[in-house]
């Protein structure tokens, strides 16, 4: 199972007055998890992460496979969600809303996973794929010149725009730390992605430059 590692929480503190006292989880088909079995996940307790990872999993697994989107994994992005969910679970304040907690946990993986996904189009291997440790002179070759005709790109575009894609995709920079860096807004930050994203685009079909061929295989097309 996930390790986490073991933390004191202020789960140990709530009496059973205060545990009644909770609101109930609005989602009957995976209740929230009680305090008391919080507390016994992050102190180690091996059933307590089965009992958890059993509940949840499946719903992670859902919320992927329906919102990654054509180019993410759903079970590589699980894996992750619930990777973090474990090495993060000290830092659920309010058991009653554990849901939301964990969706938004599966909100940034996903996020992460489409950048990836997105930039994996254009540079095939460069996210350290395992088939490219495999490949011949050939395939090594045709990864080298696309990575050239890539960075001829990013060098065509405004500095503003190629700025925030490299953050944004290649450096895989939460939107929030690309705003701080470069002193503007969350959404311009944003905003500026997308636009980066259809101009590099344009730029590509230029350059004879399309996504790969293993991502049209994995994510179904362009």
């Amino acid at each position: 199972f996930f390790s986490s590692r073991r933390r004191h929480t202020r789960y140990g503190t709530v009496t059973g007055v205060q545990t009644c006292a909770l609101p109930i989880c609005r989602d009957v088909r995976n209740p929230c998890p009680s305090p008391e079995l919080l507390e016994r996940v992050c102190e180690g307790d091996r059933e307590a992460r089965r009992t958890l990872f059993e509940t949840w999993a499946p719903v992670v697994m859902r919320w992927c496979a329906h919102l990654g989107g054509p180019h993410v994994d759903p079970e590589d992005a699980a894996h992750d969600v619930l990777v973090t969910a474990m090495t993060r679970i000290h830092s659920v304040q309010h058991p009653d809303r554990f849901d939301a907690w964990m969706f938004g946990i599966t909100r940034r993986v996903l996020t992460a996973h489409r950048r990836r996904g997105w930039l994996r189009r254009w540079i095939p291997g460069m996210m350290g794929d395992v088939e490219d440790l495999r490949e011949g002179p050939s395939a090594a070759y045709e990864r080298t010149e696309r990575s050239a005709k890539v960075r001829a790109v990013l060098d065509e575009l405004p500095s503003d725009l190629r700025e925030v894609l490299v953050l944004c995709d290649i450096e895989e920079r939460p939107d929030e730390h690309v705003a701080a860096l470069l002193g503007i807004p969350t959404g311009t930050a944003k905003s500026r992605l997308r636009r980066a994203r259809e101009r590099f685009e344009v730029h590509a079909r230029r350059h004879d430059l399309g996504p790969g061929e293993r991502s049209r295989q994995v994510g179904g097309g362009a």
